[in-house]
């Protein structure tokens, strides 16, 4: 697939680094030289410097018969003329990043459809969302459901009092041989593990569990310590990703919303109906404290500063909080949430990467989804014909070193597969894949 993307920032470049990895003819334009000689010299992409909404740069791209045109440049005007421009000029699929709430409605959608926009990305309103699917469980850090709920993948850090620290897979296995629950990807620091059954699980492990619904709070309860329900929320900040989660959140939970600004919180009152608004800087922990944060369940820190974020979430750790979110700008934050006490880190320009990935990829498969701070992705496959995947065992079968089968459902069974299991025509199988295996996984699964 040819693919042109515009923006070199962090949600391009993540992006076409997860693109480039599957063989797709990747062209990368943007006006600062600097990052596109970055860009050149740790990806396997062609660069073109310019203004995407020129029509000579456009044309410089070979944007003529373009499988797929994506603008993410951090200008929002650019973004929405570069591709109703590259649509006119030949591209056949088109995406904008948005920053305005109003562009990413529904009503909207033909609007931009018939201008030539195809499917517009707002990335403060995919942070919210993440944000709300992180509040419903408060003992993991991530959880994933396929199905229905029928199977899941939940991301648990080893404390310790965990049973499993110290043991290997197999020992797990021994220790409880009638829990369809298993280890599928390691999070240790900056590496990602893909677990064998001589893997020894540590303290402080990052660890991804596959489990069938069954199963699911018999694992917590063995491997969690028990935390309560989240009921009582403190968003801090107003703006962006504050307000959108507030708007989400606030007919689920008791919600307090913080932030400094006079105007900010005035909007916030117009624009939210049963929400308590403080006026008060968020970086101000006896603040917090006089307004309750040692009452609170949940507390996620939205401010612009990443680093006021991580710190009032380190507090409200220590304040007895169930779950913590801090949203920050620095992708290299996202790996040491969990060392340092912090349940959950979120990037919205990543969130927003892998929504495009997803999109990209959605022809091929049922589902997929990234793991925080994990080198890999979660992938649900349906096989459509019979093949060698479905003539073997599964240990027979070579499958890729950086790759795990994690679970197959089987019409209304959901099963957690060992070396002996052998698929059928219309399993759903859901695989772990690093990313660098992943077009090796789709050859197999096509």
């Amino acid at each position: 697939m040819k693919i042109v993307l515009a923006g070199a920032g962090d949600i391009g470049f993540h992006l076409a680094k997860m693109l480039s990895s599957e063989q797709h003819d990747i062209v990368l334009i943007d006006n600062n030289e600097s990052v596109l000689d970055y860009a050149a010299t740790h990806l396997d992409v062609l660069t073109v410097k310019g203004d995407s909404s020129s029509i000579n740069i456009l044309e410089n791209a070979n944007i003529q018969g373009t499988d797929l045109f994506i603008a993410a440049t951090t200008h929002e005007s650019v973004n929405i003329v570069s591709c109703i421009l590259a649509k006119k000029m030949g591209a056949k699929q088109t995406i904008a990043r948005v920053s305005k709430a109003e562009y990413s409605q529904k009503d909207q959608k033909h609007i931009f459809a018939n201008l030539g926009v195809d499917k517009i990305i707002y990335p403060t309103q995919l942070a919210a969302f993440e944000i709300r699917r992180l509040l419903k469980l408060t003992q993991v850090t991530d959880n994933f459901e396929f199905e229905g709920g029928k199977m899941s993948v939940l991301g648990i850090v080893l404390e310790e009092n965990s049973p499993f620290i110290g043991r290997s897979l197999r020992e797990m296995d021994e220790m409880y041989p009638q829990m369809d629950s298993r280890p599928i990807a390691i999070l240790r620091g900056h590496e990602t593990i893909l677990p064998r059954s001589s893997t020894t699980l540590r303290l402080k492990d990052h660890v991804y569990f596959i489990t069938l619904a069954k199963d699911r709070e018999h694992l917590l309860k063995i491997i969690c310590s028990a935390k309560k329900a989240v009921k009582k929320v403190m968003i801090l900040g107003g703006t962006g990703v504050g307000l959108e989660a507030a708007k989400l959140l606030e007919e689920i939970y008791d919600l307090t919303v913080v932030d400094k600004n006079k105007e900010t919180c005035k909007n916030l009152i117009e624009s939210l109906h049963d929400t308590l608004i403080i006026e008060g800087d968020p970086s101000n922990i006896e603040l917090l404290r006089e307004e309750g944060l040692d009452r609170m369940d949940a507390v996620i820190a939205v401010t612009p500063n990443s680093e006021t974020n991580i710190i009032a979430c380190l507090m409200a750790e220590q304040a007895g909080a169930a779950k913590t979110i801090a949203l920050v700008d620095n992708t290299d934050y996202t790996h040491i949430s969990q060392r340092i006490g912090i349940d959950t880190i979120i990037n919205k320009k990543l969130i927003a990467a892998n929504n495009i990935f997803r999109f990209v990829r959605k022809g091929k498969i049922e589902a997929i989804t990234s793991l925080h701070g994990v080198d890999a992705e979660i992938i649900e496959y349906v096989i459509q014909k019979e093949s060698m995947l479905t003539q073997k065992p599964l240990r027979h079968i070579k499958f890729p070193a950086n790759a795990i089968i994690a679970g197959v459902i089987r019409e209304a069974e959901s099963i957690v597969p060992n070396g002996n299991f052998q698929l059928q025509l219309h399993d759903k199988v859901v695989v772990l894949a690093v990313s660098s295996s992943i077009q090796k996984v789709d050859d197999l699964f096509r």
